[in-house]
């Protein structure tokens, strides 16, 4: 392992979207970076998602991207099948997997069956378990399953992160430039902030058409944004993983934070750049969908969770912006959503919005 090209684990979690997984995996397969591995983790034990990757990596399944733009262009034309592959199931990745089998089947990518859906955070620490048990990393990408990569934009990161290792910077996590996958020249963030009065996380530079005004090196995000985030080892080992107590939404903050207290920053590199088609499996999608009712029930119960835990002092204001919330919802004509908001506000035991829902 190169201290220059260190090696780094690229973990993808794939939840009721195989579409979006494979298309993902197109791109990764196609990025420059010389020293990686591609984790994905399958976070639903029910459907045939599972399936459908391994026939995709054996070269059953066809795949063709429905976006024939700029975005398109960077998975066509299909990588070569099949594709090196193994699957584990939890326990075996969790101890390391089989190197011998690992080596014989050439594998680029592990697959990994969790058995069950415990979140964004627990799908991923499964992956980094994986990582750690291996020990032969210095980076992890976090990189989410509606995402599609430029060519070098791992190798951006990575260069970013050297530098600033070369430098003495304590850096824990390094985010890319993200863009509208149905829009590449707007842009869909570039280093995430915090709101302690409401609550809330933000994407600087969201919205905005891309013409290079962020396309400096003096950007220091208070968080990375869950979608695309490259984390190091040393980080993961001195902060901890990923805190599953939230499910969706908060844990990338949460990990910041809890970085931050250690004495490591966030870093934001300008010349990587990832496309975002930006919720689509929870249906907070930008391709037109609205918001799901269990996005809202995460988004509000985590925002008052979240403070409670690192910013109590200002839990009344954050109390307070719960009455915008519930206005808009009110306009929307959400009324059951107002009864959800007002459960969760007043402590009230609920039921997260979904088929057979789960106990909170």
């Amino acid at each position: 392992m190169s201290e220059q090209r260190p090696r780094v684990y690229i973990i993808i979690i794939n939840y009721l979207t195989c579409a979006d997984t494979v298309e993902c995996l197109e791109s990764v397969l196609k990025n420059t970076y010389p020293d990686y591995r591609v984790i994905v983790v399958n976070n639903n034990a029910a459907d045939n998602d599972l399936q459908c990757l391994l026939e995709w990596a054996g070269g059953k399944r066809e795949f063709v991207s429905d976006n024939s733009g700029l975005v398109g262009k960077l998975t066509s034309p299909p990588c070569a099948k099949p594709v090196g592959c193994v699957l584990y199931t939890r326990e075996q990745a969790e101890n390391g997997g089989d190197e011998k089998k690992e080596r014989d089947m050439n594998s680029k990518v592990v697959f990994i069956d969790a058995g069950s859906n415990g979140g964004y955070a627990a799908g991923n620490n499964i992956g980094i378990k994986y990582a750690l048990a291996k020990d032969d990393f210095e980076y992890v990408w976090l990189l989410n399953n509606d995402t599609v990569i430029k060519s070098d934009s791992l190798q951006k990161l990575v260069e970013t992160a050297v530098k600033k290792k070369a430098c003495n910077i304590k850096t824990g996590m390094i985010g890319p430039k993200l863009m509208y996958y149905d829009r590449p020249d707007i842009i869909n963030g570039v280093a995430g902030l915090y709101n302690k009065w409401s609550g809330t996380g933000k994407l600087l530079g969201a919205f905005q058409r891309d013409s290079g005004q962020f396309d400096r090196d003096d950007i220091v995000p208070d968080y990375v944004s869950g979608a695309a985030m490259l984390a190091s080892k040393d980080f993961i080992k001195e902060t901890g993983l990923l805190n599953e107590e939230y499910f969706l939404y908060y844990e990338e903050i949460d990990w910041a934070i809890r970085g931050l207290k250690n004495g490591y920053s966030n870093g934001y590199c300008h010349e990587s750049v990832v496309y975002h088609k930006e919720g689509a499996t929870i249906g907070s999608s930008s391709r037109g969908k609205k918001k799901s009712e269990k996005a809202d029930f995460y988004g509000v119960r985590n925002r008052l969770l979240f403070t409670r835990k690192y910013y109590p002092g200002y839990l009344w204001s954050v109390y307070l912006s719960m009455i915008l919330v519930i206005i808009n919802r009110v306009l929307r004509g959400q009324f059951s959503r107002v009864k959800m908001i007002l459960n969760i506000v007043f402590g009230t035991k609920g039921t997260v919005p979904d088929k057979g829902g789960t106990k909170i």
